[in-house]
């Protein structure tokens, strides 16, 4: 299923601003992190599973480096709970549309 690039940038937007990572008490924003883009295609590109399991696979399949690249952890492991079902409501409102 192949994606204007608008509503692909639409959807990068909406990651950007309302999805965060944490670290302890800090939070990320993914926009900030530049790991927006790379999730709303990775999301994208699995929506046909549902988005639950689209979610998943993305996030698993964004690695985040740290330490200039000295270590990658997936997405996964450096997103809240909460943060997951916001990605999740995100994508769903964005999929009905």
């Amino acid at each position: 299923m192949s994606i204007h690039s608008d509503k692909l940038r639409e959807l990068e937007i909406m990651i950007a601003d309302r999805v965060y990572l944490q670290v302890e008490k800090w939070h990320l924003y993914l926009g900030d992190a530049g790991l927006a883009k790379d999730l709303a295609i990775e999301c994208h590109a699995n929506l046909c599973n549902g988005v639950p399991i689209a979610v998943r696979k993305a996030c698993d399949c964004i690695e985040v480096k740290l330490g200039g690249g000295n270590s990658r952890l997936s997405l996964t492991k450096l997103l809240p709970p909460s943060q997951i079902i916001e990605l999740e409501d995100i994508l769903d409102s964005f999929h009905q549309a």
